[in-house]
Parts: C-alpha cells; sequence; structure tokens
C-alpha cells in the first residue's frame, strides 16, 4: 500500500473513533420504560398520552408534565423543560427521547408529536370533503 492508502485509512478509523466515544452512548433504538431504566442510557419511548391523568405546565420552572403510556402497557410521569408541544391533545403518538430517572419519572429533552394524517385516512377524507362542501 502506498502512503496516501494508509493515511487515508488511519483518518478514516481515527475519525469513525472519535463519532463513536462522542456520540455512542446517546445513540439508541427505541425502548420501553422499564429498559430505559434498566440501561440507564438516553432513550427513545414510543407512546399515548394517558388523557386520564391531568398535565400541567409550570410556566415559573418551564416544564411540562404529563403521563404516558409505553407499547408495554407501563406508565410513566414525563417531565419536559420546555412548553407543551403543539397539537399534543391530537397526538395519535407520542416518541420520548430522554432518560428515566429512579422515582419512576422519564425527564424528557424532546418529545416528537404524531398527529393522523387526514390525508391518508378515509374519515379524514369525509370530513375534509364535508368542511368543503360546507364553506364552498
Amino acid at each position: 500500500m502506498n502512503l496516501k492508502t494508509v493515511v487515508g485509512l488511519v483518518f478514516i478509523v481515527g475519525f469513525s473513533g472519535l463519532l463513536f466515544a462522542n456520540f455512542g452512548q446517546e445513540v439508541s433504538g427505541y425502548m420501553s420504560f422499564a429498559e430505559a431504566e434498566e440501561t440507564g442510557q438516553t432513550a427513545h419511548v414510543v407512546g399515548t398520552w394517558k388523557e386520564n391523568q391531568p398535565t400541567r405546565y409550570n410556566r415559573a420552572q418551564n416544564m411540562f408534565a404529563f403521563h404516558m403510556t409505553d407499547k408495554e402497557g407501563n406508565v410513566r410521569r414525563v417531565k419536559y423543560n420546555s412548553p407543551k408541544p403543539t397539537n399534543f391533545e391530537q397526538a395519535e403518538k407520542l416518541v420520548v427521547e430522554g432518560r428515566a430517572t429512579g422515582s419512576g419519572t422519564f425527564e424528557a429533552k424532546h418529545i416528537l408529536v404524531k398527529c393522523p394524517s387526514k390525508y391518508n385516512e378515509v374519515e379524514g377524507l369525509a370530513s375534509q370533503k364535508k368542511g368543503e362542501e360546507v364553506g364552498g
């Protein structure tokens, strides 16, 4: 091998090592609340908002709190240090990214709200058509 090839390979391996060292702990797949508690790593948990539990927003702390049920049926309180996401009440599913604490609370850094699409569902299309007939 020539010198350029060796230097290029060393650079690629070194760069890959730095990426893994910096972001390896942060990269994880989807987990349940129980798995997130077990690993202690940053996790993405998919679930639904538990509507019969209260939601709270503390303006002084800029913290939104609610309860969420994951795919396995585990319910946890979720704390999010930002205001309530737009369309939270219409969410079909939520994806929270953060860490589980020992107190049965999940501290979210990010919340992704997945709303039903009015364009892909028959009911959505029917209600859209009905609105068009009335409005115009």
